[in-house]
């Protein structure tokens, strides 16, 4: 079982960063493949990236390429959304996801995939 706390949302104007943390429990973190997925009003909840635990190989959406990077810490049970160049269409709930991978070798896109939710956290960018 694995519980997800996500942190670090606000309001920020167009151009400025955020930086997203999930907090996960257990002691099995590093088999545990991670994604961020977000959700807008009265839209979908869409991909926005996804980190394998092996070597900590990076997947993102093409809305946020080049301007957010994700990253881990397995020593703190942690993985980190850093955003950076933020528009008004990224603001949404920011969810984080984990399931369990135990080769490490794969990224996952596609919410169903996910066993394991947070909360969410609002991110909110003013124009």
């Amino acid at each position: 079982q694995v519980q997800l706390v996500e942190s670090g949302g606000g309001l920020v104007q167009a151009g400025g960063s955020l930086r997203l943390s999930c907090a996960a429990s257990g002691r099995t973190f590093s088999s545990y493949a991670m994604g961020w997925f977000r959700q807008a009003p009265g839209k979908e909840r869409e991909f926005v990236a996804a980190i394998r635990w092996r070597g900590a190989n990076t997947y993102y959406a093409d809305s946020v390429r080049d301007r957010f990077t994700l990253s881990r810490d397995n020593a703190k049970n942690a993985v980190y959304l850093q955003m950076n160049s933020l528009k008004p269409e990224d603001t949404a709930v920011y969810y984080c996801a984990a399931r369990r991978d135990e080769a490490g070798l794969y990224y996952f896109i596609q919410s169903d995939e996910y066993d394991y939710w947070g909360q969410g956290t609002q991110v909110t960018v003013s124009s």
